[in-house]
C-alpha cells in the first residue's frame, strides 16, 4: 500500500483544482550507474500516469536536455535537470538548461540555480554512503526550494524520517522521488502537486516548479524492494573499489614511467660524463707522455 503524507495547504473546494504527478529523481544511461535509455524512462512515466518526469543524471544534463525536447512525444511535461556534485554533497538542480559548476560550495550552487529560475531540492540528505548533505551545511545554507523526503532507495526508512522531520522543523516543502537507476522503478515514489486555478492546458514546467516552491506537494511512495537496493549498492561499491584501484594503477604507473625516465637519464648524464672524463684522461694522458717523451730525448746522446 502506498504511503501518503500530505504537505499541502488546505484549500477551498470551490476552488478548480489540478493535480500533477512528478517523480523529480531518476537516472539515465548517462549517470555512471544507470542503464535506462531516456525514451523508455519517458515511455515508463507516461505509462503508469505520471505527468513529467526529470532525468537528473550525475553531474551531466545532455540527455536530460534530450528527454525534456522529447517529453512532449510522450504526453508528458519537459523539465531539465542534474544531479550536481557540490563542496558538501550532492543536490537536485531542477528546471536548469546547463551544466551548474561542479565542487562548488552548497550555498553558492543554490544561489547559481536561483539565478537561472530553477528549484534547488536536497537529495537523499544525511546519507554519508550516498554523499547526502550533512545537516551542519544546511543550517547555514542560503535556504532551498525543497528536501526530498522519500527516496524509495532505502533499506529500513530511517533517514526518510529524518529528512521529513527536518523539513518540517525548518518549513521545508517536502518531495518524494524515486532516485530510478532503471526503467521498472520509475515512478515507484512521486510527488504530487496541487496547482490551484489551472487546466490541464495550462500545465508547463514554470507552473509545477512554482508549485513546488509554494509547497504544494504531497508525498507518496515505496520502497525499492531490498534485494534491488542490496544489489544497487553492492554494485555502486564495487565500481568505487574499482575506480580508486585503476586511479592507484594510473599513478602507480606514472610513477614507475617517471623513475625510469629519471633513471635513464640518469644513465645517460653518467655514461656522457664517463665518456668525456674518459677522453679528458686519454688527452691529459697523450699530453703527459709526449712532455715525458720530450724529456727522456733531450737527455738522450742522440739529442747532441
Amino acid at each position: 500500500m502506498d504511503t501518503l503524507l500530505t504537505v499541502a495547504h488546505v484549500r477551498s473546494s470551490t476552488v478548480s483544482e489540478l493535480t500533477v504527478r512528478i517523480d523529480p529523481h531518476v537516472h539515465s544511461t548517462a549517470s555512471y550507474d544507470a542503464n535506462a535509455p531516456v525514451e523508455l524512462v519517458l515511455e515508463q512515466a507516461a505509462e503508469i500516469g505520471l505527468d513529467a518526469v526529470v532525468v537528473t543524471d550525475h553531474d551531466v544534463i545532455h540527455e536530460s536536455l534530450r528527454a525534456a525536447e522529447l517529453a512532449p512525444l510522450y504526453g508528458l511535461v519537459g523539465i531539465p535537470g542534474v544531479e550536481v556534485s557540490t563542496a558538501h554533497g550532492h543536490l537536485l538542480a531542477i528546471g536548469v538548461e546547463e551544466m551548474p559548476p561542479r565542487r562548488a560550495p552548497l550555498d553558492e550552487t543554490v544561489a547559481w540555480i536561483h539565478d537561472r529560475g530553477g528549484v534547488a531540492i536536497v537529495p537523499h540528505p544525511f546519507q554519508r554512503s550516498r554523499h547526502g548533505v550533512k545537516r551542519r551545511y544546511l543550517d547555514d545554507c542560503d535556504p532551498v526550494d525543497a528536501v526530498e523526503v522519500y527516496n524509495s532507495w532505502l533499506f529500513t526508512g530511517y533517514k526518510n524520517r529524518r529528512a521529513r522531520r527536518f523539513a518540517d522543523a525548518k518549513g521545508y516543502p517536502g518531495v518524494a522521488a524515486s532516485d530510478a537507476h532503471s526503467v521498472p522503478l520509475v515512478g515507484r515514489a512521486y510527488t504530487e502537486i496541487t496547482i490551484d486555478g489551472a487546466t490541464r492546458a495550462d500545465l508547463d514546467a514554470a507552473l509545477i516548479l512554482d508549485a513546488i516552491r509554494d509547497g504544494e506537494t504531497a508525498i507518496r511512495g515505496r520502497r525499492t524492494p531490498i534485494p534491488v537496493s542490496a544489489r544497487h549498492y553492492a554494485i555502486g561499491a564495487a565500481r568505487t573499489s574499482g575506480y580508486y584501484a585503476k586511479v592507484g594503477a594510473l599513478r602507480s604507473g606514472r610513477v614507475a614511467k617517471t623513475s625510469a625516465l629519471l633513471g635513464g637519464k640518469a644513465a645517460k648524464t653518467s655514461a656522457h660524463l664517463g665518456g668525456k672524463a674518459a677522453k679528458t684522461s686519454a688527452l691529459l694522458g697523450g699530453k703527459y707522455a709526449l712532455t715525458g717523451a720530450r724529456a727522456l730525448y733531450h737527455l738522450s746522446p742522440l739529442s747532441r
